[in-house]
């Protein structure tokens, strides 16, 4: 099933953030990085995100109930529009400030070598993870010669692509945290400790731009794809009792639920309950 697909990946990638978290926390107490620092929070609130995303596709599966006839699946994009704001304000936010605070007041990485061989660690762990949501994104959401930013703008499946992309500005944290200790270190300029935390903070505000932009989109009420709406008209037209297909409306409600209204022309020479039989 679609969920259970994407729960695979968001589990993946919930088992390698806390991996990468406290390998990153511990290292950033050793050595005094700030873009370790950075990282380190970055996977933790990636963790956190896992878990959010985890809990909005649980509620989203609920039953319609009397409040809710619709049902809940909307849910999954409420708390997937929460996961772009922890990703902006706590990500991103305190990624900046603490580069800052590093490049007024700049202090010596200690131990470098630590953060080489953890940066090292956490790639292969991101990395894995980054292979299972990509290969997962790629199955449910590409098809022929569609590329990758056009599915992530037509998906309706927000766990699929925010796992992608929570893993991809991951892995450039992990660069640009072992370039900046680099620099820090082997070229003596503690300053750029400070200016790889600040571009860790850009790189996650735009990420969580992108996500928050979609999230909302889904979460107001997107029509279901042309091709599916196309799909649904042909089908109604090819109906004996139909003479004419005046419209369509649609929303997407979850991943695997939609609604659909049409607006029918039925045949003259039908009479009311034959009418009701068609429709029913």
């Amino acid at each position: 099933m679609r969920t259970a697909s994407s729960n695979r990946a968001v589990n993946v990638a919930l088992i390698g953030n806390l991996l990468v978290a406290a390998t990153k926390f511990g290292a950033a107490l050793w050595t005094g990085s700030s873009a370790m620092s950075s990282e380190a929070l970055h996977s933790f609130v990636d963790s956190g995100n896992e878990i959010l995303l985890l809990y909005g596709q649980s509620r989203a599966t609920r039953a319609p109930d009397a409040s809710h006839p619709l049902g809940h699946g909307r849910e999954l994009y409420f708390w997937s529009f929460v996961v772009a704001l922890l990703i902006f304000a706590l990500g991103s936010g305190v990624s900046i400030f603490q580069g800052i605070s590093q490049i007024r007041q700049a202090r010596v990485i200690e131990h470098p070598l630590v953060s080489y061989l953890v940066l090292a660690l956490a790639f292969v762990f991101e990395g894995v993870s980054w292979l299972v949501a990509f290969r997962q994104f790629r199955r449910m959401e590409t098809r022929g010669e569609q590329g990758l930013y056009e599915s992530f703008r037509r998906s309706k499946d927000p766990p699929t692509f925010m796992v992608l992309f929570e893993d991809s500005a991951a892995l450039v944290g992990v660069l640009i945290a072992a370039i900046g200790t680099y620099a820090a270190t082997g070229l003596h300029w503690p300053v750029c400790d400070g200016i790889a935390s600040i571009l860790i903070g850009v790189v996650l505000g735009g990420v969580a731009v992108l996500l928050a932009r979609e999230s909302k989109s889904l979460l107001i009420g997107e029509a279901v794809s042309r091709e599916l709406q196309d799909a649904i008209v042909a089908i109604a037209s090819k109906h004996h009792a139909v003479s004419r297909v005046n419209g369509l409306l649609s929303a997407q409600l979850a991943p695997d639920q939609i609604l659909i209204a049409l607006s029918l022309e039925f045949a003259d020479d039908l009479r009311v309950p034959q009418i009701e039989e068609s429709v029913l």
